[in-house]
């Protein structure tokens, strides 16, 4: 009989002997000011911290947050764990994460943690429109996307100011930039890939990058922020 740990070892050592993406996205120029959100009767009362746009969250290096940074070219196509159902929250009458990223396919939950009623409508223009409401407080819906896009918007018809925004690929090679515009994609195959950096408003740009074997590389983005106009 084949010892279990070294089953296990032997269970590990594609992870072991996988790629990894990680660098920095920063901002270059200085963006408009966020605009001040004015709450409606129904989010006032439990939002106790003002609140505004999201447009540019920028760290003191001028780090870029909510980046969504992905292999655009040359990653295979995989299926998402069964496991995994990541979470697009209604907190505080804001949508949280900003941003975030789902496999095509993928089940991802939707929930109200608000005692108000929020509407969910999903805006893609490749993907299939949904529209619903969820009236009672920790409320969930489950839901997908069929097909890649980057990005898909989310909105409350209720409350205006309320948006989200979804990266759907087809493969798990996909990160979102931190506070400090970091990011990291494990768990890579060995191969040639474009990866590409992705802001609603500061656009994209990408570059061909090579990874081997258990091999670490580094790819770094400079945005630019748009001309005043």
């Amino acid at each position: 009989m084949v010892p279990i740990t070294v089953l296990a070892l032997a269970g590990a050592l594609p992870a072991l002997s996988a790629g990894e993406i990680s660098g920095k996205v920063t901002l270059k120029g200085t963006p408009k000011p966020e605009i001040p959100i004015t709450l409606d009767q129904t989010c006032g009362p439990i939002v106790h911290t003002p609140i505004t746009t999201r447009h540019f969250v920028v760290g003191p290096d001028k780090g870029l947050a909510n980046v969504f940074v992905y292999i655009k070219q040359g990653a295979p196509a995989s299926p998402p764990a069964a496991s995994q159902q990541p979470v697009l929250d209604q907190a505080s009458c804001q949508y949280e994460p900003y941003v975030m990223g789902v496999v095509t396919g993928q089940k991802f939950v939707i929930r109200n943690s608000d005692p108000v009623m929020h509407n969910v409508h999903a805006t893609p223009k490749v993907n299939k429109e949904f529209n619903f409401a969820q009236p009672i407080k920790g409320q969930t819906n489950s839901v997908s996307f069929d097909k890649p896009e980057v990005l898909v918007r989310m909105m409350c018809n209720v409350h205006p100011w309320m948006f989200a925004y979804i990266g759907v690929v087809d493969h798990p090679y996909f990160a979102v930039t931190g506070k400090d515009g970091s990011f990291k994609i494990p768990n890579l195959p060995a191969g040639k890939y474009t990866i590409e950096a992705y802001h609603l408003k500061a656009g994209a740009k990408s570059q061909e990058i090579t990874v081997g074997a258990d091999e670490k590389k580094t790819a770094n983005f400079e945005l630019e922020a748009p001309a005043p106009q």
